[in-house]
């Protein structure tokens, strides 16, 4: 960081308003890629293609971020963090135009491939402008505060467009995306700052070797096990809950209101505890996210308890997030714009490899239990990169000279 960048970040511990405006952004794009979960079988049904098919359009979502964000994240390394934004969501209301006007599945999937890009853009270069506008005592917060929009998203989003998509098709919420996206970016073209004009332009040098760090790649594998687990059952709730539990489909959207609250608060409250207590909020979570699966497995035929587990799911499940990535940023704090891309393309790996095993297990003899089982299985995994990253952190590798970013 530089020196006027350090004089710059903000003493107190009040929040700039550019967090929240960044996290009304990061709302709009959680809200698209897991809306769908809860309408599949309505998309699969005037499609013409089966429901595990038709949960390619979050498959390959994630496989956009997965390849996009930092791609994304290096062409537009010497673009103003501002315009990046504000063209991601451009891009994002267009990619959304197109699949509720079309009928074609491999066009919509390749607009969901498209929409993921504008998606990993958006969510990569946020991360930094939050971290950066509070400095690193902050930053665990901050990033709370911003993926809680994606959390939001759950609370909000995804239960209204699941809910609209019942009632008036499902292409409508698409519809809505776009235009409260085209809203956001005059927003955040308005509210985000330039950078300063004598700011020194970024080095791709100096992102990649910020990467020689050991304990960013632990982070980033345990950015990919937390989605792995979690949302390789979160993709196919909607099946659980009316095949096991016995919900009807209208009850749905209800259930991932409860997945969304708890993701909601486990956020907020990853990001305030994390901020002095880490590993704490990490090995406690990860414990009970593997527990809450177990529980979920065992247990998906009793309505309450089905409830409660997913969510606590949500609850234990999303609070690792803002740790991880803000440790990931705090490790590569010489050049943090591809630390904090990777970490979401992880998140994206976790998510588009657990979906796509649920999937099969979906259709295997294990039914709407085995998305359950398979998160289970990589949650378990967790504990690995988790332990590791502590003994590194007890013998830290020597840190280079800070560059500006």
């Amino acid at each position: 960081m530089s020196e006027e960048t350090a004089q710059a970040t903000p003493v107190s511990s009040r929040l700039p308003l550019v967090v929240y405006v960044l996290a009304a952004g990061v709302l709009l794009m959680g809200t698209t890629e897991f809306m769908v979960a809860g309408i599949l079988p309505e998309i699969a049904g005037d499609l013409g293609v089966s429901v595990a098919n038709a949960g390619l359009m979050i498959t390959v979502f994630a496989i956009g971020m997965i390849v996009g964000t930092p791609l994304m994240a290096i062409a537009t390394l010497k673009l103003q963090r501002h315009l990046t934004l504000t063209l991601s969501l451009v891009v994002f209301a267009i990619g959304h135009v197109v699949v509720a006007l079309t009928e074609s599945f491999p066009l919509i999937l390749g607009m969901r491939f498209v929409t993921a890009l504008a998606t990993g853009a958006f969510w990569a270069v946020a991360a930094v402008v939050a971290a950066k506008a509070v400095g690193a005592k902050l930053s665990s917060r901050a990033l709370g505060i911003v993926l809680g929009g994606g959390m939001l998203a759950n609370v909000i989003g995804v239960p209204l467009g699941a809910f609209a998509g019942q009632a008036i098709g499902w292409r409508g919420p698409f519809w809505a995306l776009a235009v409260l996206a085209l809203v956001a970016a005059v927003v955040i073209l308005k509210q985000v700052p330039a950078d300063p004009s004598d700011a020194p332009l970024p080095s791709l040098k100096a992102e990649f070797s910020a990467l020689r760090d050991g304990r960013v790649w632990l982070v980033l594998a345990g950015c990919a096990i937390v989605c792995g687990s979690s949302l390789a059952v979160y993709s196919f709730i909607s099946p659980l809950l009316t095949e096991n539990t016995g919900l009807a489909a209208s009850s749905v959207p209800l259930v991932l209101l409860a997945y969304g609250v708890g993701a909601l608060i486990g956020s907020n409250l990853g990001g305030r505890i994390g901020s002095f207590r880490p590993y704490g909020v990490l090995f406690t979570s990860a414990t009970a996210t593997l527990l809450v699966l177990v529980g979920l497995a065992l247990f998906s035929q009793v309505t309450v308890i089905t409830v409660v587990l997913v969510f606590a799911l949500g609850l234990f499940g999303m609070s690792t997030n803002p740790i991880l990535i803000g440790k990931a940023v705090t490790y590569a704090t010489q050049a943090p714009t591809l630390a904090s891309a990777l970490a979401t393309s992880a998140f994206n790996v976790g998510t588009a490899i657990g979906s796509a095993i649920a999937g099969i297990a979906l259709e295997s003899a294990l039914g709407a239990t085995g998305p359950v089982i398979v998160g289970a299985a990589i949650a378990a995994l967790y504990f690995l990169p988790l332990g590791v990253l502590i003994v590194k952190d007890r013998h830290p590798v020597r840190k280079a000279t800070p560059v500006a970013v």
